[in-house]
């Protein structure tokens, strides 16, 4: 069975939702979860679903040497970016090529790169006029949002949308599509 690494800052709805998948369809495997952030929510998810939880400092993270191991140790298949704010270091690309995996909050190649995460995205959208958003799910390279697509999903934008109700239709497509799009790349892995 596949392994996948989680690394993840923030809440972890995404990653819970990734865990849920895969715990149904028995195609892979959520073997571990690696954060940044000693309070993210996403450590008291991975408790709660008995998912091996690591933290590492932005240093350590960046450096990648102590990080790695412990992928090496698990053996691990696949990345997944599930709301990890830190751009991942060439380190990672050499190790992982082709095997990381993100997902970002908007249609790339607009409104991605440095600084471009969840309500700064959601706000450019909005002040953009844009009428659909959407996300993007993509391999990772060695550019913030910028490599190869590998699904875009949209949604409209409402007149009167507000930074809340226009993430909560975006946050909506990831918890549909993010899961099922890992799912199907690993079966070419």
């Amino acid at each position: 069975m596949k392994q996948i690494a989680i690394l993840a800052s923030g809440n972890g709805s995404n990653a819970e939702a990734i865990v849920h998948y895969f715990r149904s369809t028995r195609e892979a495997e959520v073997a571990l979860i690696l954060t940044n952030k000693r309070e993210a929510g996403v450590v008291e998810r991975a408790e709660r679903l008995g998912i091996p939880c690591h933290y590492f400092t932005n240093k350590e993270l960046r450096e990648g040497t102590a990080p790695l191991a412990l992928m090496r140790e698990k053996a691990i298949d696949l990345i997944v970016l599930a709301g990890y704010l830190c751009l991942i270091t060439p380190i990672y690309i050499e190790e992982y090529p082709q095997r990381i995996i993100n997902i970002h909050p908007a249609l790339l190649p607009e409104f991605g790169g440095k600084g471009m995460y969840g309500a700064h995205v959601h706000r450019a959208v909005l002040e953009a006029g844009r009428s659909h958003s959407g996300i993007t799910i993509h391999l990772v390279d060695e550019d913030y949002d910028h490599g190869h697509h590998l699904l875009q999903a949209t949604c409209p934008v409402h007149e009167g949308d507000t930074l809340e109700t226009l993430a909560n239709r975006v946050h909506e497509l990831e918890h549909r599509f993010f899961a099922p799009t890992i799912a199907q790349y690993l079966r070419f892995l």
